[in-house]
């Protein structure tokens, strides 16, 4: 991911675990993936981050007992307040903060009208810059008119209709850049939520190993033309996330 201001805003730049058991999940990705555990400290301020290729890409933060299970994005803004007014004022609200972490910067945790969670960021400096571990983000929903509006007021991100052939998939897209996924729930008993997709070199061996580690599969491996093979899963823990390895790039 770039860290130029220009391309960064608005676009997902860290990725946190989210769940009452932060250390069963670090367990769990960290023989999945083979990612190591860097200790992001500052007072009593203890947080895991993700770390891979000599990068960090994410955490594990430690949120009240009984908190759903998921996987957070956070996507990047000039302003965390301004943010989270325009989050508010399209028929969002705000779950926690704005708040300051010392030498990082300040963000906000929010729920899009429908509850999809993600987090706003706004870095001291430059911020994150891994890339390589979470390739894209998806948000499944049952009002996909709505989020295209809610979306839109608040990252200004329009979208674009993969065609018939994909089953209604949309894409959001910051200007020319495509930032993540759009697609209609199939169960209207499924929550509305955002998901992030990682890389592997082999989809079905991840999913063997996974399966060994307590996972379960949530979607089959399948192959998508122009895309790649995907999954999807859903941890020991509960939260749901992609794999894709994908296609080559002629």
């Amino acid at each position: 991911m770039s860290t130029d201001v220009t391309t960064a805003v608005g676009t997902f730049v860290w990725h946190e675990n989210v769940s009452s058991d932060p250390q069963r999940a670090q367990d769990f990705y960290t023989g999945l993936f083979g990612w190591e555990i860097e200790h992001f400290k500052s007072g009593d301020y203890d947080y895991p981050m993700i770390s891979s290729n000599g990068q960090t890409h994410g955490g594990f933060p430690t949120v009240p007992e009984g908190t759903p299970p998921h996987w957070a994005g956070n996507v990047r803004v000039e302003s965390v307040d301004d943010t989270v007014e325009k989050v508010q004022s399209a028929g969002g609200r705000l779950v926690a903060g704005p708040m300051d972490v010392e030498e990082v910067g300040r963000y906000a945790v929010v729920a899009d009208p429908q509850g999809a969670v993600l987090a706003v960021f706004q870095p001291r400096g430059d911020g994150p810059e891994g890339a390589g571990v979470f390739v894209w983000d998806e948000l499944g929903t049952q009002d996909v008119d709505g989020a295209e509006s809610f979306y839109d007021a608040v990252f200004g991100w329009t979208t674009s209709d993969m065609g018939e052939e994909y089953g209604g998939y949309k894409i959001f897209n910051l200007g020319e850049k495509g930032v993540g996924g759009l697609m209609k729930l199939p169960d209207t008993s499924i929550p509305s939520m955002w998901a992030p997709y990682i890389a592997t070199d082999d989809v079905d061996a991840t999913i063997s190993k996974a399966q060994e580690l307590g996972a379960s599969v949530v979607v089959e491996a399948m192959d998508i033309p122009n895309v790649g093979r995907i999954a999807v899963l859903k941890d020991p823990v509960g939260a749901v996330f992609g794999l894709l390895k994908p296609e080559p790039q002629s």
